[in-house]
């Protein structure tokens, strides 16, 4: 990094507070008490976040009478849901490519049920009156480099091919005639894929919905371990304990309470700024008036979208993988990570240059080998669990929570007659292995991103075996 350049970047950043910008809201819901005592339930949901609030809360729809208690080990939506992005997709997979090469048996089964879900996340938000700043905006995936523009020209014919609509092309000047920034070459406007939210105030808005339905829901109750109880399944809290016939388990990074789960995911630090409110004058500079997410194509991505008050998120870049697996609210700062986030965000957008970061934060996502969720059910069915949500899961969770009820239930629906949901992915190594594995896997990518996308003999072993990382 230049001198000028790292001081322009530094300068940005100093105020910045070292929190969400989603969680800072002075109007956030207060936390319901902790669990004291036993409680006794049809379903127990465990975890606060998108996947267990959308399993309490179709889980009522499904069955008004159906008695719902969900515990959370802090404040609902903490976590990833209220860190996140705010990119809903419609896919399932991690994106149609990711699809294509695991299940192009039961891709247009995939597609459509994801179509489905994103449509049913956006009726229930009108549905309960949920002010999340929902915007069906689409995404742009934004060509930086040649040899990335050529991959999307390549992609988007692919797509023709296999009938997908809804996504278009765009050159240069058609991109820069969305949002101007001199790095972008072309792009993807995926049209009615994605909307673009605010993560937190879903979350709140699903917990509001669940305790009108009748949920029972205590915060600051962590489940500390889940052994069989006569017909159901019994779990401990630090104060109490829960006797449910089903138990559904949200806990994503968090490590499952089933514990040959845990091999399946590893969590990866992901980190993102929050600039001040953009002036008329400066929002005029770099056009954005259809208010789409964005995303360029490197191996090493950034994300990034407006805000309702036309702030920019700007994320992505860096994945820091704690050695073990460490989960702490250390790692959520990391000041060389935003050093580097602000000075590419001027690269991007030059025009803005002055510009504040007002919010600097991270946060860990559950990462799996094949980057989508994975499902299953354990002590005879009495348990179900869906993770490894690789950070596209403010959307798709609520397909997973339909998973795990039809799993609970024992139903063979559409869902559950899925290769996606009956098949694991590869398990991680044990340390240091996992360790290794991962940082030469960044490296490699890394270099791929500096040598026109040219994949190096470990990069293609990985392919192989359907393994990899990106940001």
């Amino acid at each position: 990094m230049a001198p000028a350049a790292m001081r322009t970047a530094a300068r940005s950043i100093a105020g910045a507070k070292p929190v969400s910008y989603w969680l800072d809201d002075p109007a956030r819901p207060d936390a319901l008490p902790a669990l004291t005592g036993d409680e006794h339930t049809d379903l127990l949901v465990i975890g606060g976040g998108y996947s267990g609030l959308w399993t309490a809360l179709i889980a009522k729809e499904r069955d008004p009478d159906r008695d719902v208690v969900l515990i959370e080990g802090h404040e609902v939506g903490w976590a990833a849901s209220g860190r996140n992005g705010g990119f809903c997709a419609a896919s399932l997979t991690h994106g149609l490519a990711n699809g294509v090469e695991r299940w192009p048996d039961e891709i247009a089964k995939l597609e459509e049920l994801g179509e489905r879900n994103l449509d049913a996340i956006e009726a229930a938000v009108a549905r309960y009156g949920i002010d999340c700043e929902f915007e069906r905006t689409g995404e742009i995936d934004v060509a930086t480099e040649p040899h990335q523009l050529e991959e999307l020209r390549e992609w988007h014919e692919e797509l023709v091919k296999l009938g997908i609509t809804g996504v278009d092309f765009l050159d240069r000047d058609a991109l820069r005639a969305e949002v101007d920034s001199p790095t972008f070459l072309g792009g993807l406007w995926d049209r009615n894929g994605v909307a673009m939210l605010h993560p937190a105030k879903l979350a709140w808005g699903l917990k509001r919905a669940c305790l009108e339905l009748g949920v029972r829901i205590y915060e600051h109750t962590r489940g500390l371990d889940l052994v069989r109880s006569g017909p159901g399944m019994a779990v401990r809290t630090p104060y109490g304990r829960v006797f449910a016939r089903r138990v559904a388990l949200g806990t994503n990074i968090f490590p499952s309470l089933v514990k040959r789960v845990r091999p399946y995911t590893v969590p990866v630090y992901d980190y993102a700024l929050m600039t001040e409110p953009l002036t008329p004058q400066q929002l005029e500079s770099i056009g954005w008036k259809g208010r789409q997410g964005l995303g360029d194509s490197a191996n090493q991505f950034h994300y990034f979208r407006l805000s309702a008050d036309n702030r920019i998120l700007w994320g992505g870049y860096d994945a820091i993988y704690p050695y073990g697996g460490r989960l702490s609210a250390d790692l959520d700062q990391r000041p060389e990570t935003f050093l580097k986030l602000a000075e590419q965000f001027f690269d991007c957008f030059p025009q803005l240059s002055g510009l504040s970061f007002s919010h600097a934060w991270g946060g860990a996502i559950d990462t799996c080998s094949r980057f989508t969720a994975f499902f299953g059910t354990a002590h005879q069915g009495r348990v179900a669990y869906a993770a490894g949500y690789t950070g596209l899961g403010v959307g798709s969770t609520r397909f997973g929570a339909d998973v795990m009820l039809d799993l609970l239930a024992g139903e063979e629906t559409e869902r559950t007659r899925l290769e996606m949901v009956r098949s694991k992915p590869m398990p991680f190594p044990p340390e240091p292995f996992a360790w290794a594995g991962i940082e030469i896997t960044k490296r490699s990518l890394a270099r791929a991103d500096s040598s026109g996308g040219h994949r190096n003999l470990w990069l293609k072993a990985m392919d192989r075996l359907g393994l990899g990382f990106d940001s």
